[in-house]
Formats: structure tokens, C-alpha cells, sequence
């Protein structure tokens, strides 16, 4: 992306967060940018120790990708897909400063949806963030390496919608697809709830600290 993109995107997301719209609306720097005080002190705010929550969401991880080999073992030509979350799921998004531009990929996260997606599995994402910065969330997404198959953003008329009952819609709009999915990964009750996918794997919030 050209210097000015980058700043296009900072001003587009700068503008939600000043508007206040959305709790999980926030972007930061690239893992390799970040100095390592940022994320210090961007987990101490949280009163979230960076290196327990890395810990933490690999353990969950590690449950996942034997499940997902297994299951695409036998998938006999079944479209399977596996969901995602965004904030703190599958971007960085509470530990690096909005401003810097990507935000790091949670790395066990991301090779869970490679891996996935090496298995033909069909990889989306469902977030809360508002149609606003979709192109934006999706540049991310790319930027930091993983595969998009589908990504859906709240946008009207279910911009106000309680988060659950949103989530869950869209997972029933991908089953209308044709698709299975086979694994939906969040670290939110908000983001799991509903049914629609054959197993949850719930990542760390610390009841509430990680958005």
C-alpha cells in the first residue's frame, strides 16, 4: 500500500474511534514496527500481561488444529469453513497503538486459518467493526497474511443489532452458502453463541478486559 492509503486508512479509522462507535473499533502497528514499550504498556492498560494471553490463546489453538486435520480427514466433498472473530481473535487489536497500520495477526490464530485453509477449508470473519471500514479491516486482514474467503461487517440494518443474535445471522447466512462450518474461533461468549458451527473454540478476554 502507498504512504497515502496508509494514511487514508489511519484518518478512516481515527474518525470511528472518535465517534466512539463500536468498542472493538481500534487498529495498531505491525509486530515488527511496534517497539516492544508499546505493547507493554497497551497490555498493562488492559491489566492483560502480553505474554500470558499469547500463552493462553496458543493453548485453545492447540486444541483446534488436530480437531480441523480430523475433520477435514473424510470431508468428502463437503464446502467446510471455519469462522473467526477479528478483535484480539485474530488482529492484535488492544495490545499495539491504533495509529500504526497493520494491526499484528494473534500468530496462532493465523496459522490456524492457513492451515485451514491448506485442508480446502473456506476461511471467514464475523465482526461487530462497522461496514465503514471494511475495506480497511480487509486490507488488514490480507496485509498480515491470512486467507479471506468472506468477510462480514455490520452495516445497516443490522448495525444496531444486538451482537450475538448478529453473529449468529451471519453464520446462518454462510450455512445458506452451501458451507459447513466446522469451527468458530472468538474470545467472546458474543462471539460463539447461537449455534451454526459444529464446535467453539473460545480465546481468553479476562472477562471483559480485551474487547
Amino acid at each position: 500500500m502507498t504512504r497515502h492509503g496508509v494514511a487514508r486508512r489511519t484518518v478512516a479509522v481515527s474518525a470511528i474511534v472518535a465517534l466512539g462507535i463500536g468498542g472493538t473499533v481500534t487498529a495498531a502497528g505491525s509486530a515488527a514496527a511496534a517497539p516492544a514499550q508499546a505493547v507493554a504498556s497497551a497490555s498493562a492498560t488492559a491489566g492483560v500481561d502480553y505474554a500470558t494471553w499469547q500463552s493462553d490463546v496458543q493453548a485453545v489453538i492447540d486444541q483446534a488444529v488436530p480437531y480441523v486435520g480430523q475433520r477435514t480427514a473424510n470431508a468428502g466433498g463437503q464446502k467446510l469453513a471455519v469462522v473467526f472473530d477479528i478483535d484480539n481473535t485474530t488482529l492484535e487489536t488492544d495490545f499495539h497503538p491504533w495509529y500504526e497500520l497493520p494491526t499484528p495477526a494473534v500468530k496462532a490464530s493465523l496459522a490456524l486459518a492457513r492451515y485451514a485453509r491448506s485442508r480446502g477449508v473456506a476461511v471467514f470473519f464475523v465482526t461487530a467493526r462497522p461496514g465503514i471500514i471494511a475495506s480497511e479491516t480487509k486490507w488488514n486482514l490480507k496485509s498480515v497474511g491470512y486467507p479471506v474467503d468472506g468477510l462480514y461487517v455490520r452495516d445497516l440494518p443490522d448495525l444496531f443489532d444486538e451482537v450475538s443474535a448478529y453473529k449468529t445471522g451471519k453464520r446462518a447466512e454462510i450455512e445458506s452458502l452451501g458451507y459447513t462450518i466446522i469451527a468458530n474461533v472468538g474470545n467472546n461468549t458474543t462471539d460463539l453463541v447461537g449455534g451454526h458451527a459444529e464446535r467453539t473454540f473460545k480465546l481468553p478476554d479476562y472477562d471483559g478486559k480485551l474487547s
